[in-house]
């Protein structure tokens, strides 16, 4: 099969596409033809020695995707030789292949259905995405239930997730991303208000539309020079669920801002989720896009042979979610 491997730890444009072995898939295992296969930034993090996962080399990208069930292991039932499946979170990726590949060998209990009135694209770009958001949203037990919550890098695939979903849960939300175009479809999406981080008024333009409320949740996928200015925004007992650091590190951040109003910081891993618990996050998205007929929204279909034009895109800030379409039938 094709496969875009990489050898270490030395950068994402360092990955090469080459034939490899195909997979033989083990007990309670199918084999997989992936059609669509969704990037993250994790596997960026991970192709450059900066995610705790360190797999053996050579070693295979890729967390998401979807496709055709084209054999099975031993032991496997359920699952039958050409049905659509997509994948929910586990190892693929991380300590074994993914998903950047043409096959992927992939557990049983890593396998969803493609949700009725979804296409493949969608499913095979959603699970690793939605399930963050779902535990972003859901890490603190005393959040409102009409809360306000901020979501940083609000166009990003965590970002529209954690949009759409806290729609859904009845929250107003104000996203924070760049250009006009991305305020107005993060407003069909549901936010209540889409602003700028580089505007230098955006805090206050937050604070009059607010009136006398404050934000009970900021989401913050960015960290950064941003980080501490999301802090700035929260009322009593406010709260972040940090996804991510697209910007790098919080530079000179001053924890006294977090003592008089008692803030809390919370870590987002998803990893941390049991099987079980992935499922019922993943489940539970599933309704809620389902209550508001929300769909995942996908930015940019790329053919695979261009995976790292891919990568530049999904660097550059993109509407959604970026994917590469492995099969050509």
């Amino acid at each position: 099969m094709k496969a875009w491997i990489i050898e270490g730890f030395h950068g994402i444009d360092k990955a090469k596409l080459i034939e490899v072995a195909d997979p033989v898939p083990g007990a309670g295992e199918v084999l997989l033809r992936v059609n669509y296969a969704a990037l993250n930034p994790a596997d960026r993090y991970l192709a450059q020695g900066e995610y705790p996962a360190k797999p053996p080399m050579p070693h295979i990208l890729g967390r998401d995707g979807s496709g055709v069930i084209a054999a099975a292991g031993p032991g496997v039932q359920g699952h039958s030789m050409g049905q659509k499946r997509a994948i929910l979170r586990g190892d693929m990726g991380v300590s074994r292949w993914g998903t950047f590949a043409e096959l992927v060998a992939v557990p049983t209990e890593s396998l969803i259905e493609i949700p009725d009135g979804w296409t493949e694209e969608q499913a095979g770009s959603a699970s690793l995405v939605y399930v963050t958001a779902f535990q972003a949203l859901t890490q603190w037990e005393d959040l409102p239930s009409q809360a306000v919550v901020l979501v940083s890098g609000a166009s990003g695939g965590v970002g529209v997730a954690s949009t759409q979903l806290a729609v859904a849960m009845g929250h107003t939300v104000i996203g924070l991303s760049r250009g006009s175009e991305k305020h107005a479809t993060l407003k069909t999406l549901g936010a209540a208000l889409a602003l700028d981080p580089a505007d230098p008024q955006w805090r206050k333009k937050l604070a009059e539309f607010l009136g006398k409320r404050k934000v009970d949740l900021a989401i913050d996928s960015v960290g950064g020079t941003l980080f501490p200015q999301l802090i700035a925004t929260l009322g009593d007992r406010g709260r972040v669920s940090v996804v991510g650091r697209l910007a790098g590190e919080v530079p000179d951040f001053n924890t006294a801002t977090l003592f008089f109003r008692r803030i809390r910081i919370g870590g987002v891993a998803v990893g941390a989720y049991t099987n079980q618990e992935s499922r019922q996050a993943w489940n539970a998205s599933v309704d809620l896009l389902n209550k508001t007929g929300a769909r995942p929204l996908i930015d940019r279909i790329f053919p695979f042979d261009q995976l790292p034009a891919a990568f530049d895109r999904l660097a550059q800030g993109p509407m959604g979610k970026v994917l590469v379409k492995v099969s050509l039938l």
